[in-house]
């Protein structure tokens, strides 16, 4: 099932209705769900290694809070902000600007950033060991079934 993008989501708590949460595609509705985007978004940054590692490590600390907490939406959540950790530094470590595409919609030549490449990789290194993780595949797929 798509991200539901029709959703108010200025007015709902997730928290309190997982069942209208939908997964999505990659980093959907990321920075939308409440109260999960209040509480990761403090914590996500990348701009060194050195942060990029902290905010990583402060990511997955809530990510396994929400496990304890039988909370799959912000287990999903603290997994949208990881990957979007590593996109979005991957984005700058390829182009110093933050944008990838010219005013005439040309794709803009890379300027190599090996600073935010690093904190890309960071990043990476977690989001895929969650990707692969038993328990939230697990979890993912009951979700899904239950609330589509």
């Amino acid at each position: 099932m798509p991200f539901d993008y029709d959703l108010d989501y200025s007015t709902l708590d997730l928290r309190k209705n997982p069942e209208l949460y939908k997964v999505g595609k990659g980093e959907q509705g990321v920075l939308l769900v409440e109260p999960y985007k209040s509480e990761i978004l403090p914590h996500w940054r990348f701009k060194t290694p050195d942060i990029a590692k902290e905010s990583a490590d402060q990511i997955c600390q809530l990510f396994e809070e929400y496990r304890k907490q039988d909370d799959f939406v912000g287990m999903d959540m603290a997994r949208k902000f990881i990957q979007m950790g590593y996109t979005r530094a991957r984005r700058y470590a390829n182009h110093k600007s933050g944008r990838k595409y010219n005013e005439d919609g040309t794709v803009k030549e890379r300027d190599m950033d090996p600073i935010k490449a690093e904190s890309a990789k960071i990043f990476k290194e977690r989001w895929d060991t969650i990707r692969e993780d038993e328990d939230y595949i697990k979890r993912k797929k009951a979700h899904q079934k239950a609330f589509g």
